[in-house]
């Protein structure tokens, strides 16, 4: 039986999939996997990349935290914002990148955990971008907007 998997936002229902084999998904203690009959679970997100994989293809979006609860076979994410790999734009998440390490080496005590979010958040959804750079085998990706 494959899992149920919502991806939730305060704005929007980002995704419903009902075929849905696997959730690979940036706990706060590390990756966390999750396959059909997974026992109950709720726990922490990490800004990073959470993996949708179904029927031999795999779908990737950026989450910059929140909740992940496992009840039976139905997977929910709650983030506090979330991204699919195609709604990334490369060259705003370069800039936020740059201008969090600028921060975070200039920053105060005071200032300095919010410069590492920012720049964790930036190298998250970087890397969402490079797997799906990866997956596309070379061929040209579009960027949102172009």
């Amino acid at each position: 039986m494959p899992l149920t998997l919502e991806i939730i936002t305060g704005e929007r229902l980002l995704l419903r999939r009902e075929d849905v084999d696997e959730v690979i998904a940036p706990g706060s203690l590390g990756e966390l996997g999750v396959l059909p009959n997974h026992a109950p679970l709720i726990t922490s997100l990490q800004p990073g990349e959470l993996r949708v994989k179904s029927g031999g293809s795999e779908d990737d979006f950026f989450v910059s935290g929140g909740f992940l609860e496992v009840q039976s076979d139905q997977v929910t994410v709650l983030a506090d914002a979330a991204e699919r790999d195609s709604e990334i734009d490369l060259e705003r998440a370069e800039t936020a990148r740059q201008r969090a390490r600028e921060r975070l080496d200039q920053a105060t005590d005071a200032d300095r955990a919010r410069a590492q979010a920012s720049l964790s958040r930036s190298l998250g959804r970087l890397k969402v971008l490079e797997r799906r750079r990866r997956r596309t085998s070379g061929r040209e990706m579009a960027r949102p907007g172009a």
